[in-house]
């Protein structure tokens, strides 16, 4: 079976215009002041959120002595 139409370079790329890749945003822990990723814990200082520090010494997460 065959599709009933060709699809045009201009519907196609209308399509496609939005799967371009977006650069990764970055912020600042407020403890550490090294960059992290939003919503992810800080491996320095195991910051996430506001009343919320993680310590994992297995992975290195939060062992940094502040």
């Amino acid at each position: 079976m065959l599709p009933p139409q060709r699809v045009s370079h201009g519907r196609t790329r209308r399509r496609r215009s939005h799967q371009a890749l977006e650069a990764i945003q970055m912020g600042v822990c407020p403890l550490s002041g090294m960059p992290k990723l939003h919503h992810r814990v800080c491996k320095e200082s195991g910051y996430v959120r506001p009343g919320l520090k993680i310590k994992v010494p297995k992975l290195g997460i939060g062992t940094s002595d502040q």
